[in-house]
């Protein structure tokens, strides 16, 4: 198909009823385009792709799907890392999740900036043409990360025409060029001269970009509507975010005794102790990519800490105390009902999150160890990972909830810890017993975790643990 009837064809489709599309059957659809004279432009693959991505277009948003492929399976979990797997395990586990995505209509792929049994991905012809394009039939483009290209020669960019040659030749079809942009055009455009980049391959990733953007409106409505950006962290966009909040939250323990379940806490005790650095602090809750790209501690944006979270909920006489490490004067005092005692990782993004302990930082443990051997304690643990929890630390607590990293919503935590909603959250990653255990797959060999895929309590007496 040329590109230019091509063009055509999106641009009057776009104009065409989305639900009349939706119920019509294969042949229909050929009758239907035959009597628009329109049949010998599309092939059933291509017309099935844009009925597919046709909610992007409607809700003018161009998802990515990110980052292909085996990210979360290199060695140790180090970050651009080397997944070291067949294929078929590749296949199974990390390309499993992308025919969901684009089955709904994801209609962008970002490569990963990691390696296949030492392949660097952004050069990978086999996976981003071979599997991505052709046997899952993805239509979208595909996209670089930002300076991915450069690190396929050491040092990085050093060799930046050979860069731009195997990783455009590969199947990549946008490349994020953040700073060399210049030299990247010259480059570009000798190697598609000489003959390196086939006109071909131009031609294929021009076709990729220009029907997402047609079957996305990005030609008839260009710019955002800026007429919203006073919405932007609205009450409404809060008290959804609030609502997230409160619906991951995964209760992992919840009393010693099933019949004397711990949570949820009474909002009229007489004190409370809240402990622990991250109680009060916003931008441990929202991690990294937040603001800046690794985050930091910290009133980094607008939002609720846990601390400030409790005291509007508990009742006009309950004492809320504070200290980020208690004394032993404070945990002496009888009239402490229970302890809240909140502890976490540090904010990071990338490869500042490369780690090989998993131990709670911040001495998280001795923490909650030292409060919970004095006063009744809730342990909350602010990560965007499990971390190791030791079965001693276990023992001592009375309820343990992850939290995950919750963003600037503290109410969404309060709302569940005194009973105003119940927990829904379901562990969506097995949680080890010790770091030597990883990887760790549900349903591999001598599976036995501290906490298995989708465990989640619930404080509801009549309610059993989801597992």
């Amino acid at each position: 198909m040329e590109l230019m009837q091509f063009m055509v064809t999106i641009m009057f489709m776009v104009q065409l009823s989305f639900l009349t599309m939706l119920v019509l059957e294969p042949l229909e659809m050929r009758i239907w385009f035959k009597e628009l004279g329109l049949l010998q432009l599309l092939k059933l693959e291509q017309l099935v792709y844009i009925i597919l991505l046709l909610p992007v277009w409607l809700k003018n948003v161009i998802a990515c799907a990110k980052h292909f492929v085996g990210d979360g399976g290199t060695d140790r979990g180090i970050n651009e890392g080397n997944a070291i797997l067949p294929f078929n395990e590749l296949e199974n586990i990390h390309i499993a999740p992308y025919l969901d995505c684009l089955s709904q209509g994801v209609s962008t792929v970002m490569v990963s900036y990691s390696s296949w049994n030492g392949s660097k991905l952004h050069s990978d012809k086999f996976l981003l043409t071979d599997i991505l394009k052709d046997k899952l039939g993805f239509k979208g483009f595909v996209i670089s990360d930002w300076e991915g290209i450069d690190r396929l020669s050491q040092p990085h960019g050093s060799d930046f025409r050979y860069c731009i040659s195997s990783s455009i030749k590969a199947g990549m079809d946008m490349v994020m060029v953040p700073y060399r942009y210049d030299q990247f055009l010259d480059d570009f455009i000798y190697l598609v001269e000489s003959g390196d980049i086939p006109m071909t391959r131009i031609d294929d990733a021009v076709e990729r970009i220009l029907r997402v953007k047609f079957v996305a409106g990005l030609f008839e409505h260009p710019f955002a509507d800026r007429s919203l950006l006073d919405m932007v962290g609205c009450e409404r966009h809060r008290e959804l975010a609030r609502e997230a909040v409160r619906k991951s939250l995964v209760l992992l323990k919840n009393g010693t005794d099933p019949k004397k379940p711990f949570l949820p806490l009474d909002k009229n005790a007489r004190k409370i102790l809240v402990a622990g650095r991250h109680a009060d602090d916003l931008g441990y809750q929202c991690g990294g990519w937040t603001i800046t790209w690794h985050g930091g501690g910290g009133k980094v944006t607008i939002g609720t800490t846990i601390l400030d979270a409790i005291k509007a909920t508990v009742g006009d006489k309950t004492d809320v105390i504070y200290e980020q490490y208690p004394s032993a004067t404070t945990l002496a005092d009888r009239d402490i009902s229970f302890a809240i005692v909140v502890v976490g990782e540090d904010a990071y993004a990338e490869y500042l999150g490369d780690n090989s302990e998993l131990k709670i930082p911040f001495n998280g443990t001795e923490l909650i160890e030292f409060v919970a051997e004095q006063v009744p304690t809730l342990a909350i643990l602010i990560s965007g990972r499990p971390l190791v929890l030791e079965p001693a630390l276990l023992e001592k607590i009375d309820a343990f909830v992850a939290a995950w990293l919750p963003g600037s919503e503290g109410e969404g935590i309060a709302d569940v810890l005194f009973g105003d909603y119940d927990f829904e959250g379901l562990l969506p990653v097995t949680w080890f017993k010790i770091v030597n255990q990883l990887p760790m797959n549900a349903g591999g060999p001598s599976y036995d975790p501290l906490f298995p895929l989708g465990f989640g309590l619930r404080c509801n007496m009549d309610s059993e643990p989801t597992n």
